[in-house]
């Protein structure tokens, strides 16, 4: 073992990731739980509320706030945009989950949306809450100059569009049931459909913070790459871990015929890429010495996890 990994461990040994991860989760619900009241008509919020409040890691939200605290700023910040952040997340599950799109009965243990409140109401409530999303940032951000603001507001809003989360949403259906599909083309879609979202977590939070130019080329360069790992991860738990363990149905790419990281490489050469781009995205964490710990610790937990 080297010196540098021997540095590493003793790092990680100090830094306990289930102590952070639980108490920024519980600000993180604390805040969800506030954002959106109950009011006419109540059906609508009712759904926005129920997959929003699912539960769930939380990660992205964390992401942003772990980012925003690594160049300076504080929690709150960033809290709007972190859950700005889980809202948009949540609107892409209610509508993954969709009949037209995925067709899953089940996420996060419990029914999906369109199973409790119907096709009509769960493509509403995630356009809810997309729109929402910006509007919260806008008119509950506060102590951040307003140009910062903007630069979030336009960066989300690319995140999710057709240059990001959208785009990648329609190559991966486009992909279905093609023989040819090639491991350039999976990463494109999965760079977009996944990472898009995750890099605006960290570099927004980064944003709103005051990161320079340089850190935030490192900060994004890290997202990306733990954002392409996390969904190699998802191809391998897909075909390895149980309905119970992942809160959904399991199976499910191979049903749809879609191509995954295991069906082009294996699992072994899968998790072995999705290692590689976990010590590479710490690598760019380096400038930040110690202040990183909290994202370094994500990073290798997005490789430990079991669901």
């Amino acid at each position: 073992m080297t010196s540098s990994q021997q540095q590493d461990m003793v790092m990680q040994r100090e830094f306990n990731l289930s102590a952070y991860l639980a108490t920024q989760k519980t600000e993180v619900e604390v805040a969800l739980e506030g954002a959106i009241a109950l009011t006419y008509p109540e059906t609508i919020y009712e759904s926005m509320r129920y997959s929003l409040l699912a539960g769930g890691k939380r990660l992205r939200p964390i992401l942003c706030l772990a980012a925003c605290d690594l160049v300076g700023g504080t929690g709150a910040m960033a809290m709007p945009t972190a859950c700005a952040l889980e809202m948009i997340h949540t609107m892409s599950l209610i509508h993954d989950d969709l009949p037209a799109m995925d067709n899953d009965d089940f996420r996060r243990g419990k029914p999906t949306n369109h199973k409790v409140y119907g096709d009509d109401i769960a493509i509403l409530a995630g356009d809810g809450l997309l729109a929402y999303a910006f509007e919260y940032i806008a008119a509950q951000t506060q102590d951040v100059a307003p140009e910062r603001v903007l630069r979030v507001v336009a960066h989300l809003g690319r995140a999710v569009g057709a240059a990001g989360l959208v785009g990648g949403q329609v190559v991966d259906l486009e992909s279905e049931g093609r023989p040819d599909v090639t491991v350039e083309t999976l990463t494109w879609i999965h760079r977009h459909k996944t990472g898009a979202l995750l890099e605006a977590c960290v570099a927004c939070g980064a944003m709103l913070g005051g990161a320079s130019d340089a850190d935030l080329q490192c900060l994004s360069l890290y997202a990306q790459e733990i954002g392409l790992a996390f969904q190699i991860v998802d191809d391998i738990l897909d075909i390895t871990a149980t309905p119970e363990a992942l809160g959904k149905t399991a199976g499910k790419d191979l049903q749809a015929q879609k191509a995954t990281y295991p069906s082009l490489w294996g699992l072994e050469e899968s998790q072995r890429q999705a290692d590689q781009l976990i010590a590479t995205a710490k690598g760019r964490l380096a400038v930040f010495g110690d202040r990183a710990q909290p994202l370094l610790a994500i990073a290798d937990y997005i490789t430990a996890r079991t669901h």
